[in-house]
């Protein structure tokens, strides 16, 4: 027997990330200027990791609570009622993902629509057809703005969740007030929830990124995550919040899949929670600046405000996104075509995460593509 000649329909719909192409093509250049990868380059706080160590030794080894160290939630759900002043609850979970899937596991009958605007995070098609749901995709070109106005348009009595993402991957955009609260209004018209990918929310340059759970707290589930804030993404720790009785009924959806979040890190992170990342946001609002200007008059984009992502068009001469990558590729950078984000081929992403050094050679060796596909 071939098992993999077994599988459900609803395996095989479940698409491998595009992403995987960046690694091929890595894998055939020598010392590539990778402006691909979706993590940031620094290291972890000597406080946290120190703090994670500590709970090692000490014995903190074994499962926690499904929802989580009590002490660790109860310390997000006091800073989410100073920040936003909201009284939810909390789950601990393993990773802004996790959240993610227990969320759309929990809203999603087979069938049901969740609505989010192009480009979109590559996981939300997936995940979303994973749990028997169905993906809607609203264009947000070219200024990726909440497009309010499509997105009511495109709901139907199926429609069951709206997903923001903000600040964004792949563009880096954070949504403005206006756009939240139309976002809220919409939610109360249809009775939806609101999933609010947040997971950058700690890397935001400008201005604060506004929350639905302002506007439409009964409609929000709240995910946000440590990863990204503190440089320890392959610690897979992130949590979910929300009103009412929401996050006790899908402790059970945890109870029977991730069991709880990895015990050393709800440790090491409640030891550290208090370390200060505003010299990460600062050195990112930075590296923002300096790509903007090395782009500046070659490429059309919309200035990023948070994350460490900055979304351009694909230059003339070029059929698309995928073929742009691959002439980037020739040339040793390594970015992902923007069609891995969205129906769209039309822009590819970059990632800022990296030396001021390999910025400066890779944005150069990208207008040197541009140029050269434009003769």
């Amino acid at each position: 027997m071939n098992l993999g000649e077994r599988l459900s329909q609803r395996a095989r719909s479940i698409e491998f990330s595009g992403i995987r192409k960046a690694y091929e093509l890595a894998s055939r250049l020598k010392d590539p200027i990778d402006l691909s990868i979706g993590q940031p380059d620094y290291d972890a706080p000597d406080t946290v990791k120190n703090a994670a160590i500590e709970a090692i030794r000490a014995g903190h080894n074994r499962y926690t609570l499904t929802a989580g160290l009590p002490a660790l939630r109860e310390l997000t759900r006091a800073q989410l009622k100073a920040e936003l002043y909201w009284d939810a609850n909390v789950l601990i979970t393993s990773g802004v993902s996790g959240g993610l899937l227990l969320a759309l596991s929990a809203l999603l009958d087979p069938g049901d629509e969740v609505v989010f605007a192009d480009p979109y995070f590559v996981s939300y098609v997936q995940l979303v057809r994973m749990v028997g749901g169905k993906p809607v995709a609203v264009p947000s070109y070219p200024d990726f703005r909440f497009p309010a106005d499509a997105i009511r348009a495109a709901i139907t009595p199926r429609t069951r969740a709206l997903i923001l993402n903000s600040p964004g991957n792949p563009t880096g955009c954070v949504l403005s007030t206006d756009d939240v609260r139309a976002a809220a209004d919409i939610a109360r018209q249809h009775d939806l929830a609101i999933i609010s990918d947040e997971i950058y929310n700690e890397l935001c340059y400008d201005a604060p990124n506004p929350c639905p759970a302002t506007f439409a707290p009964e409609h929000t589930i709240l995910l946000r995550g440590h990863g990204k804030s503190f440089g320890v993404t392959g610690w897979r720790l992130g949590y979910l919040a929300a009103a009412g009785t929401f996050v006790d009924e899908i402790v059970r959806l945890q109870q029977y899949t991730y069991v709880c979040a990895p015990s050393m890190a709800q440790h090491g992170i409640l030891a550290a929670r208090a370390a200060d990342v505003a010299g990460h946001r600062r050195d990112y609002a930075k590296k923002r600046d300096l790509v903007c200007e090395l782009l500046a008059g070659t490429f059309e984009f919309v200035r990023p405000s948070g994350g460490f992502y900055v979304f351009p068009r694909v230059p003339r001469g070029f059929a698309g996104g995928a073929a742009f990558v691959e002439a980037a590729a020739n040339r040793s950078v390594l970015v992902i075509p923007g069609n891995v984000f969205s129906q769209q081929d039309s822009h590819f992403r970059i990632s800022y995460a990296t030396t001021d050094d390999k910025l400066r050679r890779g944005c150069a060796a990208l207008c040197e593509t541009a140029r050269a596909g434009s003769r």
